[in-house]
């Protein structure tokens, strides 16, 4: 942790004196099951021993070791909300996801995070597209996702291309048929995960214009006619956000995730999922750049007074927390409502927005505290300072957030007549 001197003697590491108190908006209306507190209990040590110890050092090399793989899925950690029979932890609610990120969060990488979760948006797909009956899905899912599960293999989702993001009726990456296999022609950006994946679920337009024309393959990191180059980015460092392009990839077309055309379905319902795990990512990390705030402000002095004795630090902490508990008790609501089985499309989209923003500005709170402490190396809110945008746009932007809102408010009657 970050240590500095102050008027010639040095100033204790930023470390928690005691188990800091999250706001009251985190408990949810009924008690977490005995195995969730297990869960949450062991991806805590997990986050204390193999990661929080390391993460700076992560972050200057721009990458991970691969054994930190296998020991997450030793925990359980890669098989939320997956089946059993492939290696998950079979049925696991919203609550899940959220008590994961809470633990992960402490660490205070977002890139080591997003790399190590980036499955999570890849292998759903191929556990919700239809069985066309033949066997093949049966085969792929069996050939992908128990490695990934087991940290043995990497997995992410390519969808976005230089031509567009959200958009993704309008995908240019074409696949026709030839034989046995499809060719693939095109290009993809900005794909989390991508240099190093070992399987890439890509969109690619396999029918006419629209929609109705996008369908999901699964391609082999080891496929000719892939070349992959990792981007420069300004935070996100230990993931690997990647430039994507197939050059006549054949893939075999036993790699069709479900049916021709199916795909768009498949990546919309994803979306539901990212952009709940983004909104909690949010609350999380800026929860750790309150508490690092707080803690620095206790230990910091000027002109022979505490920081926190000071009303305007008062101030600020508490306009920090307030927009934070607001946040958590929104993002509680929905995880309910999800676990419940009821997925807000709106609800959804407003608390991503909502909850990027209030990071943006608990993050420039936490800065206005610390001082220069904020803008060294190995505190946690300079690292937050640099990925936390990152979360505005992953997912689709905040003004797409709003137009979707919008839409589905309109669908279902809550705008006024």
């Amino acid at each position: 942790m970050l240590r500095l001197l102050q008027g010639g003697r040095r100033v204790p590491e930023l470390t928690r004196q005691c188990q800091w108190q999250r706001t009251i908006a985190t408990r949810f209306d009924r008690e977490e099951p005995v195995e969730l507190k297990m869960f949450r209990e062991s991806v805590r040590r997990f986050t204390e021993k193999e990661i929080t110890p390391y993460a700076n050092a992560w972050e200057e090399a721009g990458e991970y070791p691969v054994s930190l793989q296998t020991k997450a899925a030793e925990i359980g950690l890669y098989g939320i909300g997956l089946p059993d029979e492939y290696g998950g932890i079979g049925d696991s609610d919203a609550r899940w996801q959220v008590a994961l990120l809470e633990e992960l969060c402490r660490a205070g990488s977002l890139g080591l995070i997003e790399s190590l979760l980036i499955h999570t948006i890849a292998v759903p797909p191929l556990l919700a597209a239809s069985d066309r009956g033949d066997g093949q899905l049966e085969a792929l899912r069996e050939r992908v996702i128990p490695p990934v599960l087991r940290g043995e293999k990497r997995a992410c989702l390519g969808v976005t291309e230089p031509s567009g993001g959200s958009d993704v009726a309008n995908l240019r990456t074409k696949a026709h048929v030839d034989g046995d296999h499809y060719i693939i022609n095109g290009e993809k950006t900005f794909i989390t995960g991508g240099t190093r994946a070992d399987f890439l679920t890509v969109a690619v337009r396999t029918g006419g214009e629209g929609k109705n024309g996008v369908s999901l393959i699964v391609v082999d990191g080891d496929t000719p006619g892939l070349q992959r180059t990792r981007l420069p980015t300004t935070g996100w460092w230990p993931s690997d956000t990647s430039h994507l392009t197939f050059t006549d990839c054949r893939v075999p077309r036993s790699n069709l995730v479900g049916e021709e055309g199916q795909g768009f379905p498949l990546i919309m319902h994803n979306f539901n999922l990212e952009r709940f795990v983004i909104a909690v990512t949010a609350i999380c990390l800026g929860e750790e750049c309150l508490e690092e705030a707080e803690s620095w402000a206790r230990q910091r002095y000027t002109f022979g007074q505490p920081l926190l004795s000071r009303s305007v630090i008062q101030h600020r902490l508490v306009d920090m927390r307030t927009a934070l508990t607001s946040c958590r008790a929104w993002m509680t609501l929905v995880a309910e409502q999800m676990s419940q089985g009821h997925t807000d499309v709106a609800s959804i989209c407003m608390l991503k927005n909502h909850s990027s923003a209030t990071l943006r500005d608990v993050v420039d709170g936490a800065v206005h505290v610390l001082g220069g402490a904020s803008y060294i190396r190995g505190c946690k809110t300079e690292r937050i300072f640099r990925d936390m945008n990152v979360l505005a746009i992953g997912g689709g932007s905040s003004e797409i957030m709003k137009e979707l809102a919008f839409r589905q408010l309109e669908r279902n009657g809550s705008i006024a007549k």
